[in-house]
């Protein structure tokens, strides 16, 4: 039986369309269907979320054209294509990022990670602390501290080309300071040693054998965003030596990681000199975000 929504000419009621788009992602096993549906619906018509609640209670109908655009969208979302490359934007906190095959998409639990170097920069009493993101991708942690602290002086390192493209577009769209750098944060920025306030980071930290549950995941997100070798901490035991060289006495490391590391990543960190280490939960309750003091 063909499961696709049913073609314009049948019903372009705003309602109409709208229960065909849910109904057609549910029964390809989409999460959270009916937001998908109208975030699909504003994405064609220009509108926000809000905005299609909107003409869903004022009635109307949807153009030709758009339903037919509105229809193909729907057809690739259903094939399990990430939400945020149909319509080539994720949302972060007070951003609205482009987003795009070769980049990992920001997700909910990384605005935790954001909000702890956020407190951690705030807190410093220098006229212009100095922050860096280890590991940038789209540049989601980098233009949050760069926006929300906006006396920082912000750095971004990205190892993949393609992932940095996408940050560049980002800092040139919102407009923030940020320098961005293409290498590795395993050697990065020398010229900074012993300057840093905060260092952040969401490294790849999945371990290898860990295949992710989301069909978006684990078939879209770039291989080398994702896993951090047979244990995932292969970057993050980087990252440590890294960031204790970048920061000064007193400067704060934050970064993400696998829900099962906490105890791991606590004792390498205690064997690479760290001070102060402390896990975070994020919103599920789950063991996200370890901080520690240089």
């Amino acid at each position: 039986m063909d499961e696709r929504m049913p073609q314009p000419a049948e019903d372009r009621s705003a309602r109409g369309v709208r229960e065909a788009v849910v109904a057609r992602l549910q029964a390809a096993g989409v999460p959270d269907a009916e937001v998908d549906a109208e975030l699909l619906m504003g994405h064609v018509l220009g509108l926000s979320r809000g905005g299609v609640q909107a003409r869903l209670i004022m009635g109307g109908e949807l153009g030709e054209a758009d339903a037919a655009e509105l229809a193909a969208l729907v057809e690739r979302r259903a094939a399990r294509e990430p939400l945020q490359h149909i319509t080539g934007r994720a949302p972060f906190r007070l951003l609205d990022l482009l987003v795009g095959p070769g980049v990992l998409v920001p997700r909910p639990e990384t605005e935790v990670v954001a909000q702890l170097a956020i407190d951690a920069l705030r807190a410093v009493p220098a006229e212009a602390p100095i922050a860096v993101d280890l590991g940038t991708g789209s540049g989601a942690l980098a233009l949050a501290l760069a926006t929300e602290v906006p006396h920082a002086r912000v750095h971004a390192v990205e190892l993949s080309p393609e992932a940095a493209a996408w940050a560049r577009r980002n800092i040139d769209e919102v407009g923030a300071d940020v320098d961005l750098v293409v290498g590795d944060l395993a050697d990065a920025l020398p010229e900074l040693d012993g300057r840093v306030s905060v260092v952040v980071s969401n490294p790849p930290y999945v371990p290898a054998a860990e295949l992710p549950h989301d069909v978006e995941v684990l078939v879209h997100d770039p291989e080398v965003a994702l896993y951090g070798g047979d244990d995932g901490l292969d970057v993050i035991r980087a990252l440590s030596v890294r960031a204790f060289a970048l920061l000064h006495p007193g400067g704060t490391l934050v970064f993400e990681h696998f829900e099962t590391q906490s105890a791991a990543i606590a004792e390498l960190l205690r064997a690479d000199g760290w001070r102060a280490i402390s896990h975070h939960r994020d919103l599920t309750g789950r063991d996200r975000a370890t901080t520690a003091t240089r």
